[in-house]
């Protein structure tokens, strides 16, 4: 029985395959993914399944049991899968590369949502065996950490008992699926600190103010709060990816802007970096002569698995995947995904499916690598994981 379903996908490979490419082609950045909401309601709709539009892009399907026995109650499950791609060049030499200029599907979105589609055919065709509810989330913006929230406030998880995702995972091999409880990912907060100073020539610098200059010092001095004010057993990273200064090279900074992104896994210690971030910045501006002013984004929180459920998904991965294949203690990663909003409102977990193979080179690279790629049997065990969940959580 708890292989069941898993066979149901393997049988469904050609569909997955061609659904997830045709996605790939036709990549669209978050909040913008309007084709690609089209193409996933036409999808459910052939399905019989009815859908909702949640903000422009994101997509609620829900699938009702019509069990009428009594037996496994009305239990309430959501399967969320993202859908947005990122603004990266494809340089991939496939046919299946995006088609759009500068955006791709670089994290593996593309499989999420074919892996979801997979899914909710199959457990459509068994509507009869279950009572219940199982929700599709098909959502926009995880890149940007808006769309979490844009289904929360529409309600998707009320009354529901469970929330599972899956994502795609160039470190580990095919075939195995990691789920570990608690914390798996860093909490993810983006900031800009703009420095207004006073323009003058390079002759004459004490005529001006240094933007450039004191935006130079902040960046240093920003790794001095990891290294210096931060115990070292406690897990914080503050990145700076973006440094923007000068019109020319004889004048003297008037404006300098640096934007960047602090990554905790400890709400009181989020909120205490942040602090210090600005402490030091305005430090900085004080000795220089100059004004800063910040804006900070919160993209998403800690995503922390509840472990009563990370065992449950952990048990129904080992029943088709095999004991040895289920990766319980997969590494801390302080790359961020905004499911972390789900799982502060409702038991969950977020699993990761293997998805690299030595033998196609693009499959072992980083997420958000240009040639970014994915062995297309993880599909099978993307969309297997969420059928044989949702079965086992409706009890059919």
């Amino acid at each position: 029985m708890g292989n069941e379903l898993f066979n149901q996908t393997k049988e469904q490979r050609p569909y997955l395959v061609e659904l997830r490419r045709e996605f790939h082609r036709n990549a669209e950045p978050g909040f913008k993914e309007y084709k690609t909401a089209s193409r996933i309601e036409a999808e459910l709709s052939g399905m019989g399944i009815e859908s909702r539009r949640v903000g422009e892009t994101g997509i609620w399907g829900t699938i009702r049991g019509t069990r009428k026995d009594g037996q496994g109650g009305e239990k309430i499950i959501v399967l969320r899968a993202d859908i947005d791609a990122l603004p990266i060049q494809d340089e991939k030499d496939e046919a299946y590369r995006s088609q759009n200029p500068g955006v791709m599907h670089a994290c593996g979105h593309d499989a999420h949502a074919a892996g979801l589609l997979c899914a909710a055919k199959i457990l459509k065709a068994l509507e009869k065996r279950f009572s219940g509810e199982v929700r599709l989330v098909f959502q926009q913006a995880e890149e940007l950490g808006g769309g979490a929230r844009q289904f929360i406030k529409a309600g998707v998880l009320e009354g529901a008992g469970r929330v599972l995702g899956v994502h795609m995972a160039s470190d580990l091999p095919v075939g195995k699926i990691g789920i570990k409880p608690g914390v798996n990912n860093a909490s993810v907060d983006y900031f800009k600190i703009s420095v207004q100073g006073k323009s003058a020539h390079v002759s004459t610098p004490h005529l001006g103010s240094d933007a450039l200059y004191a935006a130079s010092q902040i960046v240093v001095g920003l790794q001095g709060i990891v290294t210096r004010r931060v115990s070292p057993v406690d897990t914080v990273l503050i990145g700076v990816g973006v440094l923007r200064a000068g019109t020319a090279y004889n004048i003297v900074a008037e404006i300098a802007e640096l934007e960047g992104t602090l990554r905790t896994v400890s709400a009181a210690l989020r909120e205490s970096i942040k602090t210090k971030i600005e402490e030091l910045a305005s430090h900085y501006a004080a000795v220089s002569g100059v004004a800063v002013s910040f804006e900070w984004k919160d993209f998403a929180s800690p995503l922390i698995n509840d472990s009563a459920v990370a065992s449950e998904i952990a048990d129904v991965a080992q029943g088709f995947a095999g004991e040895a294949n289920v990766i319980r203690d997969r590494p801390l990663s302080l790359g961020g995904d905004d499911f972390a909003e789900f799982l502060r409102e409702l038991p969950g977990a977020y699993a990761y499916i293997g998805s690299a193979n030595s033998a196609k080179p693009n499959t072992t690279l980083p997420h958000h690598n240009c040639r970014f790629d994915i062995d297309e049997d993880a599909l099978v065990y993307a969309a297997g994981l969420y059928a044989e969940y949702a079965r086992r959580y409706l009890d059919f």
